[in-house]
This record gives C-alpha cells, structure tokens and sequence, in this order.
C-alpha cells in the first residue's frame, strides 16, 4: 500500500545529491575501471579516516564483513564466540559461516545493547571473540567489553552497521575492536545505492589478510596464498559512498534534530530504546516500546504510517538456530524487547508536521 508517511523515504536525500550522483556515475561509466579501482581505494582512505582507524577495507555486504573479519582471526570450528541475542541474525550468521558456535547473552533493558554484565558467564576455554551490536545509532559499553576481552585473551568484532558516526567516550564506534565490521545497505545512515560493506581495523596484519580474502585469497593476481572468496565492495558503489561520505555528519545531525522533536511530542510514559547520552549517538533508528504494539502498529497502518520491528524474534528463538537448544525464557529482556519494540519514521526530509501527526495518533491509542 502506498502510505502517508513511509518509514523510509530516499526522495529528500536523491534530491539534495542527485546532481552528483549522476555525475559520479557519467565518470565512473567512462573510466574503464570497475573492479578494485581508484574509487575503492579513495573511499577507503577516506572511510578510515571518517572512522579514525589506519586501514578500510571494502566488501560486498555487512554479513561478509562480520565473516571475514572472524576468518582473519583465524576463528572457525570448535571456536565460540559471543554476541546479543537480540539483533539482526546476520552478526550470528557470520559466526556460523565459519564454523564457530554463536553463544548467545541477554541485552539491557535501556538500549538493547549486549548487557556487558553477563558475557564473563558464559566464556569457557573455547570462546575467542566477542562481538558487540551497536544497537539502534548508539554504542555499547566498550570499556566493559575491552576489559573482559583482554582479561580472556579474546577478540572484539564491532557491528557498527547501525553506528557509523556514533563515538563512545570520544571514540568513534568501529575503531575499538581488533577488527569492525559495517554495512552500506541502503537503508543505513551511510547506505549505498546498492549493497555493501566494510571492515575497519588498526592492524596491518589483519587488513592484508582481509583484502586478500576478499579478492578469492589473492594478494597477487592469479597467485592464491589461501581459500578465499569474491567479497569485494563494488567499484561504482564505492563511487556513490564517496558523495554520500561527505554529507554523513550533517545528516546525522538532522536526525537527531528529529529524533528530538519526537522527544517533544511524546510523552515521558512511552518508553523510548536508546543508550546513555543520546548525543554520542547517531540515530539510526527511533524506537518506543509498547505493550501493546502489534496493535498500534496495525492502527497507525490504518492511518496511512508505515512502521517496522526490529526485531520481532530474537535470534536464539529463530528456527535456524533451534539446534542450539534455546528456549523461551532464556533471554528475558531480549524476548521482552521483540514483543514490544516498534520503529517509527525517521530519515532526513521528514518534516515536523508529519512527526507530530504520527505522535498524536501514538498518544490517542496510548
């Protein structure tokens, strides 16, 4: 159905850069170099600069990022690794890609972010990496999860998909952990036109091997050092990244200026996800909690307002992962938030007066 107010809408935006995109695109066309080309190797100079790291490294998606950083590590099977049962299923299904056992650890109650209190519970001696979801634009406790990690000799893996731009005590989120993964789908406050990825990292040992991964385990054409895979990150996305990189920031300010003008219409009764201070975040997502939401969602439907839920199963309970043996009831607060959360409208050009209507009609049915 077409709705009044979409959740997403990329008009605004295409509008605002379209000029340039176009142009990119007339160059990228003309340049006969469309594979692992200057405009990779520009975006991820700049991508590691925006995130204060050393190196970037572009790959096909968020999900072959998460994979390949933990191929990096050297991770695979009998290994464990860590993370919050509630998110995307992509950061477990990296971990299962590569033969490893995901352990799954509950989320706190605020954010939704890994509840950093209980990882020391479940680390054993096979356990090598922990990988913390920046959950919703705002960053976990990352003193917490360094100091566990270093304790144990263990490995942090950032999902930053749903952070770019997000700092956590100065610190922008995918520059902490050994190794970081992000995604560029379109849908991401740094989206391609298209899918995509990257992987971030301070280690130059780790950098070599993730480009050569990535690149069927080549450093050296037709020379295979290792199994790999065709993981790059586009050439002409990278092109459209390089344009949208610019205006990352300001856009990110524009969504928290909307973000807060929810802040003003709802009241302080409808329960809002987020993290600490808010404006160490980024945004991406605004979330309530309702104990009644597949109501509201259904009423705000009705009213012409598109909403979504992430995430309506926590990936412990999700039938892929039934073999773990999980069970309702093992992750309390993870199984709370899936019943309870709703996404509402949120992405730049979307004005005051639409998020006022969406407000009212949250309070009516509240």
């Amino acid at each position: 159905m077409q709705y009044e107010i979409p959740f997403l809408d990329f008009t605004e935006i295409n509008k605002r850069i379209g000029k340039e995109l176009e142009d990119t695109f007339h160059s990228f066309l003309y340049a006969n170099n469309y594979i692992l080309g200057d405009q990779l190797e520009y975006f991820e100079k700049e991508y590691a600069m925006y995130t204060q790291v050393a190196y970037s490294i572009g790959v096909s998606s968020g999900l072959s990022a998460i994979e390949l950083s933990l191929r990096a590590l050297g991770i695979g099977p009998e290994d464990e690794v860590i993370l919050p049962a509630f998110t995307f299923i992509a950061t477990a299904l990296a971990v299962s890609h590569v033969g490893a056992k995901p352990v799954f650890v509950d989320v706190e109650e605020e954010s939704g972010c890994i509840d950093s209190t209980k990882i020391e519970a479940v680390i054993t001696t096979k356990t090598k990496a922990i990988i913390p979801v920046h959950l919703y634009g705002f960053a976990c406790d990352m003193d917490a999860i360094t100091r566990i990690a270093e304790g144990h000799g263990l490995y942090v893996i950032e999902d930053n998909a749903q952070a770019q731009g997000a700092t956590c005590k100065g610190k922008r989120t995918g520059s902490i952990g050994h190794i970081n993964a992000t995604s560029f789908y379109p849908v991401k406050n740094l989206g391609a036109l298209g899918d995509g990825g990257a992987i971030t990292t301070n280690d130059d040992t780790l950098a070599e091997k993730v480009k050569s991964l990535r690149n069927y385990g080549s450093s050296e054409k037709y020379r295979h050092q290792e199994i790999g895979f065709n993981a790059r990150l586009d050439e002409l996305q990278a092109a459209f990244l390089r344009v949208k990189l610019k205006y990352l920031d300001h856009w990110g300010l524009e969504r928290q200026q909307l973000a807060n003008i929810y802040d003003k219409y709802l009241p302080e009764t409808i329960h809002k996800v987020r993290k600490g201070n808010v404006a160490d975040g980024v945004s991406h997502l605004y979330v309530i909690r309702h104990n009644d939401r597949d109501h509201l969602q259904a009423h705000l439907k009705r009213e012409g307002i598109q909403t979504l839920i992430h995430y309506p199963i926590p990936i412990h309970l999700q039938e892929a992962y039934h073999f773990l043996g999980y069970k309702n009831g093992d992750f309390p607060i993870a199984e709370r938030l899936s019943k309870e959360v709703l996404s509402l409208p949120l992405y730049p050009g979307l004005s005051e007066d639409k998020i006022q209507r969406v407000c009212e009609i949250i309070i009516a049915h509240h």
